[in-house]
């Protein structure tokens, strides 16, 4: 990084366009830009969900998924660049079979829920979807990397494996969606 960030305010970006890494600028309503934000509302979703007091490996699992995303978000802040790899996404699909390993089958759809913790993982998890979805629309216009859009969906699936294993840790169940369910539960 050649320059720091000394000053904050700096009113260029009053017009309705902000500058990329490349030097160029585009309207804040860009597909690029709501990409980056996206990816930037996803890595502060996870610091939400760091600030539980969380096991020690799934701590360390979401500080190197907040990293990926930076390296992510500087990626989509300067179009052809790469930052994020194969091995990237080789590592969240070790996460995900290590942390669902424990886990027992699903037989039935869940309802986010459970404990704060998995609560916030699941939030975190339909953050990722979104972001997911605002890199895939770049994509219609734009080059985005294979790897960029593999690696957001699997940790999708990697934050929805850790809300299960949070309940898990925690001894609580998971919140299991019933259909057909009666609803109110309050006789008239």
């Amino acid at each position: 990084m050649g320059h720091r960030l000394s000053k904050i305010v700096t009113r260029t970006g009053d017009a309705g366009t902000t500058g990329l890494g490349d030097g160029t600028r585009v309207p804040k309503d860009a597909a690029r830009i709501e990409a980056i934000g996206a990816v930037d509302e996803l890595n502060s979703t996870i610091g939400v969900l760091l600030a539980e007091p969380l096991p020690a490996p799934i701590h360390a699992c979401l500080v190197d998924a907040q990293h990926d995303l930076f390296d992510l978000g500087g990626e989509l802040s300067i179009p052809g660049y790469r930052a994020v790899t194969a091995g990237h996404v080789e590592r969240i699909e070790a996460e995900v079979e290590h942390h669902n390993a424990a886990l027992s089958a699903l037989k039935e759809f869940i309802l986010p829920g459970g404990t704060r913790p998995a609560a916030l993982a699941h939030v975190a998890r339909t953050v990722c979807r979104r972001a997911e979805r605002a890199l895939v629309h770049l994509g219609a216009a734009e080059d985005v990397s294979e790897e960029a859009r593999r690696y957001l969906n699997r940790l999708s699936d990697l934050l929805f494996v850790l809300a299960r294993a949070l309940n898990a840790g925690a001894g609580a169940r998971d919140v299991l969606w019933q259909k057909g369910r009666v609803r109110g539960g309050h006789a008239g």
